[in-house]
């Protein structure tokens, strides 16, 4: 249940939880609007002697086929400003968490270029916890909404939208594989399994050793996703 594995107190071999949360994962048609990732949760969990165990998690993670520097910049910077209003050394934390949570490790590069990634955070007081999980997702739109303003009547290619496609692949790739939240609906029992599937793409592509020429816009992506930025200093 939790991400450093902490042993709880079985009854009658069960352990009654309550978990709910908010997520909402958006792939856009034109390939120069990044796909965007987030989710806020809370879990609560009894041991067999009735003490409980709580805990907030989430994140919010940006994933584009190609780079804008920019707006890399403007996502980042958004979610900064809200992690350091609770504290200056939050944002450094969390976003090398994303880094290293999102990691395809068969592929040696990210699903995306970050964000924030945390999980069992149950201090300094559940009211502070919450309020800094509050301040996480009221920066979702102000971080998101302006970049596919900017992007959604773009111009793109064929190509443009064969690299999406690929790039997609490795989205659903690591969902299916890594992904926490995924393989704990699935071993849910009676979970909707459309519900925990909805974060996939709609459509996706696999080519065999695709591989972009150098110095290519699909080369500098890939550069970003295996080299993970400071896109805030």
């Amino acid at each position: 249940m939790r991400s450093r594995g902490k042993a709880l107190k079985k009854k009658d071999g069960k352990l009654p939880f309550t978990a709910m949360g908010i997520s909402s994962v958006i792939h856009p048609k034109n390939p120069y609007a990044p796909t965007m990732h987030f989710n806020y949760r809370y879990f609560e969990v009894e041991e067999a002697d009735g003490k409980m165990h709580w805990w907030f998690g989430g994140g919010c993670d940006l994933t584009p086929t190609y780079l804008n520097r920019e707006d890399a910049v403007h996502f980042h910077r958004t979610l900064k400003e809200a992690c350091d209003q609770h504290g200056p050394d939050i944002y450094p934390k969390f976003k090398k968490w994303c880094d290293d949570y999102f990691f395809i490790a068969h592929r040696g590069e990210r699903r995306g270029i970050g964000g924030i990634f945390f999980d069992d955070l149950d201090s300094p007081s559940k009211e502070e916890a919450f309020r800094f999980v509050k301040t996480c997702a009221e920066a979702v739109v102000p971080s998101y909404v302006p970049i596919v303003k900017k992007h959604c009547d773009d111009s793109y290619t064929p190509q443009d939208k064969l690299w999406q496609q690929l790039r997609r692949g490795r989205y659903v790739e690591f969902n299916l594989v890594y992904d926490r939240g995924t393989k704990f609906g699935l071993f849910t029992p009676g979970s909707r399994i459309e519900s925990i599937l909805m974060s996939l793409p709609l459509t996706a592509r696999w080519e065999y050793m695709h591989s972009p020429p150098e110095n290519s816009k699909e080369a500098e992506i890939l550069e970003v996703l295996r080299h993970p930025k400071d896109w805030v200093h």
